[in-house]
Parts: structure tokens; sequence; C-alpha cells
């Protein structure tokens, strides 16, 4: 309790606002996304791969506007881009009510790609621009925690909700949304500080910044890894709701759990993980953390009943736990202060790459090999992300974790 306390004053009352949004919107949004992959196919009545398919049109949009994105939050500041990806992501999920054809579908998941990075790098920019170095990994871990209230919250309630009125859900996200974009409009204060005309750098100038963070070994290998290790995560928040149905009679009040069960150990066991990992070297800690990666594809291949999956979730969940905010922090501390939009921003291009990837590779490897082949698969990525994060020691320490 001493702790918490601790913790609460520790950080300004814009950060504790902030997280309240998070935590609003996260709890709607989640009730319709862990689910949209049966949402699809249900309503397109298509094959596995034609169905994941879907998700490259979000994964493009998504990689441009994570590059995007970073020079958008450093040139015009935090707030502005937030609310407008924000509200933007309202009206998405409020077309979904009326998408019934692929093409329709395809153009909502490009819409999605693009609007989800602007208040995602614009939220882990305010967090680096309020805090010290130190404090950082201790701060996206606590965004990490309020994120994820509303998924353990979120899928239950979708659970309930969707098997009666997937428009419900949707409507739900959309007002959840609205209401921290309403939140950041009146009360957050942009963290940036806006230089004059003939002090800023265009957009142009803005963008060479992507060019040197593509120079930074470690920034680079940082991304390959996480890229991998990613991969293994949109299998499990993509395509698992879609097997567990198809394969084995799991529906989504059923399913609703395993998210959920994520969420929870976020919720409680956060922040005493990144205080534990805080005492060691960010490249001794994310190994450990991706190596729960591989071992969580293996148990839900050799799984064929409900709790089989559940402890594929705890497995990965802990290697999330460990590996997420210190990456985020190292990452954060690599940069130099103008530019920390811009290197989170093309950090946040894991996920998307990982989206391009692994949800269309698992369905073409179910849909031709076996409903085993993409968890496999998926366990030697793993690995190579692991091997991948070993390699993160031998290059130099970022600047700011030095000083």
């Amino acid at each position: 309790m001493q702790r918490m306390k601790s913790i609460f004053h520790r950080y300004p009352f814009q950060f504790w606002l902030m997280l309240l949004g998070l935590i609003v919107s996260s709890t709607g949004t989640t009730m319709v996304w862990p689910f949209l992959t049966i949402y699809a196919s249900e309503k397109l009545l298509l094959p596995m791969a034609a169905v994941t398919s879907l998700m490259t049109f979000n994964s493009i949009s998504g990689l441009i506007a994570s590059i995007v994105a970073g020079s958008l939050v450093d040139y015009f500041g935090r707030k502005g881009i937030m609310v407008f990806g924000i509200f933007g992501m309202a009206i998405v999920y409020l077309g979904y009510i009326f998408a019934n054809e692929f093409w329709q579908f395809g153009v909502l998941m490009f819409l999605s790609g693009m609007f989800s990075p602007l208040y995602r790098i614009g939220t882990d920019a305010i967090v680096a621009d309020m805090l010290p170095p130190d404090e950082r990994a201790q701060a996206y871990g606590l965004v990490r925690m309020g994120r994820n209230i509303g998924v353990a919250l979120g899928p239950i309630l979708g659970g309930l909700v969707l098997s009666r009125s997937y428009s419900i859900g949707f409507v739900s996200a959309a007002v959840a949304l609205i209401f921290f974009g309403l939140l950041i409009v009146f009360f957050l204060k942009e963290t940036l500080e806006i230089k004059r005309d003939d002090q800023r750098e265009n957009l142009l100038d803005q963008f060479k910044v992507l060019g040197q963070a593509l120079k930074n070994k470690a920034f680079v290998r940082m991304l390959s890894s996480f890229t991998l290790m990613e991969i293994c995560a949109t299998l499990m928040w993509v395509i698992l709701a879609v097997y567990l149905k198809q394969n084995f009679g799991i529906d989504e009040t059923l399913y609703s759990w395993i998210p959920t069960t994520n969420a929870l150990m976020v919720i409680f066991l956060q922040v005493a993980i990144t205080h534990r990992t805080n005492q060691h070297e960010a490249t001794k800690v994310m190994p450990i953390g991706a190596a729960f990666y591989p071992l969580a594809m293996l148990i839900v291949a050799y799984s064929s009943n409900y709790w089989g999956f559940l402890i594929a979730m705890v497995v990965m969940t802990f290697g999330e736990l460990i590996t997420a905010p210190t990456a985020t922090a190292y990452v954060a501390n690599l940069a130099p202060p103008d530019q920390r939009g811009r290197y989170l921003g093309f950090f946040g291009l894991n996920w998307f790459i990982a989206l391009a990837i692994g949800p269309m590779g698992a369905g073409f490897l179910s849909d031709n090999i076996s409903i085993q082949a993409p968890w496999l698969a998926g366990a030697v990525v793993g690995v190579l992300s692991v091997l991948a994060f070993m390699s993160l020691k031998r290059l130099p320490k970022p600047v700011e974790e030095i000083v």
C-alpha cells in the first residue's frame, strides 16, 4: 500500500488523467476487437486465409501511419494528433455495423490501421515528455496496466453482449473512445514545447530522422527482435478466437476469459514485475521475456481443450510483462528528446509488420497444411526472436540509460 501511495505522488496529475481515459477507451474497444475475426468470418462466409487477409489492409496503413505519426506529434504537438486519431477510430467502429462486403471490411481495416497509431504514439511520447529516463519503464508499465484494466472488463462484457448483438458492442466502443477524446480536448495539456516557425524543422527534415534511426544498429536490431516476438502475439490475439470456435466449438462467451486472464495478470503483476526488471540491464531482461512466446505457441499446438489454451495465454503474458515496458523504455532512451515521437512511432511498426505476416501466414498454413501448422511455425519464429534479443547485449547501451 505504501509503495502504491509513493507511485501515485511520483507522477503528475496529467499522467493519471490520461490513464483514466485509457482505461475507459480500452474497455469499450476490447468489447469488440478480440472478436472481429469471428464477426468477419460469420458475415463473409469465407475461408480462414481470406478472412485473415483483411489484416493486411490494417497492417499496410498501420505501417504508413506509424512512420508519419511520430513526425506529426513531434511537429504539431501530442494533443491534437491524439484527438484526431481517437475520433477517427470511433467512426471506424461505428462503420463496422454497416459492413457486409469484403471490400467494406477492407476499407475499415485500412482506416483502423491509419488512426490507431496516432493516439498510441502520442501517449508514449507524452509519458516520455513528463518523466525522466529512470522513471519511464515503471510509467510505461502503469500505462499497460491501465489499458489492461479495460482489457479485463471489455472481453467479458463483449462475450455477453455480442452473443446478442454486435451492433451494441460497436456503439459502446465508439462512445468510450469519444469520452477519451473529450477528456484530452478539455483537460490534457500539451507536453511538447512548440517552437516558433523559424525554429522548427519542416516535415521533410523531420522524416530524415527516420533515416538516422535506421543507421542506429541498436534501434534496428531492437525493432527486428520485437517484430519477431509480435508475430507470435498476433496469432494469439487475432487467430486464436476463430481457431477455438471453428475447431473446438469454444464460443465468444467462454473465449472471452482468455484475453481477460491476460489483462488481469497485467493489472496485478505488471508493477511488481517491472520493479524487478528495472534492477537489471534491459538487454538481459528482454531475451528472458521473449522465451515465453515460443513456449506458448507449442502449448496451443498440442492442446485440445480449453484449459490448455488458457495456460498458453498465461505463459505468453509472463513474457509480455517482462519485455514490453522494458522495450518501450529502451527505445525512448535511445532517442533525442525532440525525436522521441518519431523513434516511438517507428518502433510501433513492429505490430503492423507482424500483423501483415502472422495472421495471413497462419491462414495459409491452416488451410493448406494443418490446423497446428501456424502454431508450430510461430514457435520457430519465437526462438528466432530470443536469439535476436540476445544479440543486443553486444551493442552499446542507450545514452540516457548510461547517464
